[in-house]
């Protein structure tokens, strides 16, 4: 009887963290299981069974970031009409099909959708919904200082894919280029990345 009331108790706690915490980052998800871990511990709970609760927690969060079927393909799509452009050339103020600036590829691709997007980075950077480095997906997308690492935001890209390091390659209009795909590790994009925005939610 003590020992479910001690489970009861600790399934209270790993509720209220996740209300307070909203644990939307997996570092966030880290400190929500230390506090609950040292929950557990402090009511005198088995180790089993501690792990057991906290392995359910994680997957219950995890539930959360899977896509939906009908966002997967859409975002599929939109990737398919961002690479059918490859090689196009840059020109700048050229919102497409022919030739493109970066923020004009990526409004663009998006109307292509049913999504507006403004004509400028700097306006682009303003919509959608703030997403953390580590949390980018797939058709998030992506935003850079200019040349001047003093300015602020300069350019923008479609992420293509992303790992959970948050790295990640995205296909852009490149200057020098033209459309074409490159990744977050590479030195200039590296030093000037600035933050990403989410456009297509579930």
């Amino acid at each position: 009887m003590k020992k479910i009331f001690n489970i009861a108790i600790v399934m209270m706690l790993m509720c209220g963290i996740s209300q307070v915490a909203n644990a939307k980052t997996t570092n966030a998800h880290a400190a929500a299981h230390r506090q609950q871990l040292a929950a557990a511990k402090n009511i005198g709970l088995d180790k089993s069974t501690i792990s057991r609760m906290v392995e359910e927690d994680i997957a219950a969060r995890e539930i959360t970031k899977v896509i939906s079927a009908e966002v997967n393909v859409l975002l599929n799509d939109l990737l398919s009409e961002a690479r059918s452009h490859l090689g196009k050339r840059y020109s700048r103020g050229s919102k497409g099909p022919n030739a493109f600036d970066c923020s004009g590829f990526s409004s663009y691709v998006y109307r292509q959708f049913g999504y507006s997007l403004s004509p400028s980075s700097r306006d682009q950077y303003n919509q959608g919904e703030k997403v953390e480095r580590k949390e980018l997906r797939k058709g998030d997308l992506v935003f850079f200082k200019g040349r001047s690492l003093k300015g602020g935001v300069g350019h923008v890209g479609i992420v293509v894919d992303a790992d959970e390091k948050g790295n990640f390659s995205f296909i852009h209009a490149a200057t020098s280029k033209g459309i074409t795909v490159s990744k977050s590790s590479e030195p200039y994009y590296a030093s000037r990345f600035v933050g990403g925005k989410r456009v297509v939610n579930d």
